[in-house]
């Protein structure tokens, strides 16, 4: 299993980006949510890079939803193939904004 890491950075504007690499699970998805609720709290845009999500399961799914529903949130990509199945197969991609044109992760 590769490790999951999550970085977090202010932009201007009020924006805050997490960048999310590895693997996701139960036991390690509150990363993701702990990053998001701290200082990115009051983000009037929160930017999920997940270029470099290698798995994510139902839970990395959850914190996604619950995200997008509290706040205006996009997803930079382009988006790892198992990530897009995921979200197509639950029909929850139409609700992300994605924007591609981020560099893959090495």
């Amino acid at each position: 299993m590769e490790s999951p890491r999550v970085a977090l950075r202010a932009e201007p504007d009020g924006v805050w980006v997490v960048v999310c690499s590895g693997e996701f699970d139960q036991d390690t998805t509150g990363k993701v949510a702990a990053a998001c609720g701290g200082e990115a709290a009051d983000a009037r845009l929160l930017v999920l890079d997940v270029t470099g999500v290698t798995f994510a399961d139902s839970s990395f799914l959850n914190v996604l939803i619950r995200l997008r529903n509290a706040r205006p949130v996009v997803l930079a990509g382009p988006l790892p193939r198992q990530l897009e199945r995921l979200l197509e197969m639950t029909g929850v991609l139409a609700l992300f904004t994605i924007r591609d044109g981020q560099p893959p992760a090495a």
